[in-house]
């Protein structure tokens, strides 16, 4: 860790914390006299003479009251006394390096502050807060007033939220937290499909440029509609021969399908003519590391156009094909400006090892597999003929897709496969089945007897109506909420609970197949 450093290197980097990238403060102990959401906007911090509000003297910043002991006494610089404030990055990633402004606070500046991440990946991360694990990344460290104090970290994990400490209460102009954006991979993986290579939030870096004197190359890869001129990448006018150019490090190897050269709000500077080039440059570089983008070779050409002025220009069938690249170079003729670039494409296919077994497996062992995660011989079968499937997401898709070109009677016979919700005595069932089913209806293991009985009467009395047992998916759901749910759907009619129960079941069979890749992966038996 490095303090007091006005021109760290990090500062590159993007600002992971900035509003403008879906940051947000979340969270404090006190903001009497100025809001916390203050730290978190993109522009620096501007002083106004003469302006109070009905609190005192106006700040842009985030400020805290006075601590008043009933000592009188103020805390001395060893004292835990402190406010905090927490904040949710736009953006998950490795934090490389803090810049804690205190701009315009040269009276009324916090003598210390500390900093601490947690990794929060629940939808509602303000009730996963009292549960979250801090982890200190910066440790107690004096702060100057009116000043920039910029701190490196030496932290390679992913962090999706940061907690700002300051000793002992006092003003932050601004809060900057730089680092690389660390995606969920194995999340956007399974969901399939076409993602933005080019996106900042997938992990994507504009690595160099050849001049960016208006705006900053990483504004070509941001988030949202550009929205102003200041929001693209522009350099400065050129005089002579030669052009200008970005290189973007695509989030991951992928083919192009679709690209987009956004040139709004360049109305009377965007470039006369636009190409883009790909290569893979993963064995370019010294083995486990990468080549320098200026040292890259073997460019190929994907598109070559005239630009307009203010315009979103989208290419796909134009594309050339060339197979999986890593990086995109983006030239402009001659100098000039651009919003935003977009490349959709989709992702190489990993290889993970329990679709590798999957795939391999004997017929038999197979349809026996996938009859535990649905219980249907019908899509059993169809499943282990649609093998080999190129990766998980394509497995999952497959899954849903023969699932709903099913008739009613494979789906009843589907239900029939799980064991009552609730049930003390499941239906005999495979060592496999009861295992999964187990883990899925861990609500219903600590339940009041209360409330298993009454689990017991709502599945009898839902059976007698529909004509099958009440299939809901059970994972991470309490017993009581099951209860609820059963005997409101218990007065449905007959057709809509039978799509809400293949629903669930749909639901409960995306489920187990990734229980079921992950244990052949491991080689787990039971």
């Amino acid at each position: 860790m490095s303090a007091l450093e006005p021109a760290a290197a990090f500062t590159d980097l993007p600002d992971l914390a900035s509003e403008t990238l879906g940051g947000a403060a979340i969270a404090c102990n006190d903001e009497f006299f100025a809001e916390k959401e203050n730290l978190l906007k993109p522009h620096a911090a501007v002083w106004k003479d003469h302006e109070y509000t009905d609190r005192g003297k106006w700040m842009d910043g985030w400020e805290t009251r006075r601590f008043r002991p009933p000592t009188g006494i103020a805390p001395a610089r060893d004292s835990d006394v402190h406010d905090w404030c927490v904040v949710r990055l736009g953006m998950p990633g490795a934090i490389r390096g803090v810049v804690v402004d205190t701009a315009w606070f040269r009276g009324n500046y916090p003598d210390q502050c500390a900093l601490f991440a947690a990794t929060i990946d629940a939808p509602l991360d303000l009730q996963a807060l009292q549960h979250a694990t801090w982890t200190e990344i910066l440790p107690r460290t004096q702060l100057q007033g009116d000043t920039k104090n910029a701190f490196a970290i030496d932290d390679d994990r992913r962090y999706t939220h940061v907690r700002l400490h300051i000793f002992p209460d006092g003003g932050v102009a601004r809060l900057r937290v730089h680092g690389e954006v660390r995606p969920d991979w194995p999340r956007i993986r399974a969901l399939g499909g076409p993602i933005d290579l080019a996106a900042l939030e997938n992990g994507a870096v504009v690595e160099s440029c050849s001049d960016m004197f208006f705006g900053s190359r990483t504004n070509l890869i941001k988030p949202g509609p550009s929205l102003s001129m200041a929001d693209g990448w522009e350099t400065r006018r050129r005089r002579g021969p030669g052009h200008d150019w970005a290189i973007v490090r695509l989030a991951a190897p992928g083919t192009l399908e679709r690209v987009l050269l956004d040139t709004s709000h360049f109305k009377g500077n965007a470039p006369a003519r636009i190409a883009l080039e790909g290569v893979d440059a993963r064995h370019q570089g010294p083995e486990g590391s990468r080549v320098a983008p200026e040292a890259i070779t073997g460019w190929r050409p994907l598109l070559e156009t005239p630009a307009q002025a203010h315009r979103r220009h989208v290419f796909d069938h134009e594309l050339r094909r060339i197979g999986t690249i890593t990086h995109v170079r983006v030239s402009v003729f001659p100098c000039g400006g651009i919003a935003r670039l977009r490349a959709w494409g989709v992702l190489e296919p990993a290889s993970h090892p329990g679709l590798e077994r999957l795939n391999a497996e004997p017929v038999e062992a197979a349809r026996g597999a996938f009859l535990e995660c649905c219980g249907s011989s019908n899509w059993a079968d169809a499943m282990t003929a649609a093998r080999p499937f190129e990766d998980t997401a394509a497995l999952v898709r497959e899954g849903e897709r023969v699932w709903w070109s099913l008739h009613e009677t494979d789906h009843r016979q589907a239900f029939a496969a799980h064991p009552k919700i609730g049930a003390t005595k499941p239906p005999a069932v495979s060592a496999a089945t009861a295992t999964w089913t187990a883990a899925e209806q861990a609500g219903t293991s600590n339940a009041a007897a209360v409330t298993l009985d009454g689990l017991a009467t709502a599945n009898r009395e839902y059976e007698a109506k529909h004509g099958f047992i009440y299939i809901v998916c059970a994972s991470g759901r309490s017993a009581e909420a099951m209860l609820a749910d059963c005997r409101a759907r218990i007065s449905r009619p007959g057709s809509e609970e039978m799509r809400t129960a293949a629903e669930e079941q749909a639901a409960i069979t995306r489920l187990r197949l990734h229980k079921l890749l992950g244990e052949l992966a491991t080689g787990t038996t039971r």
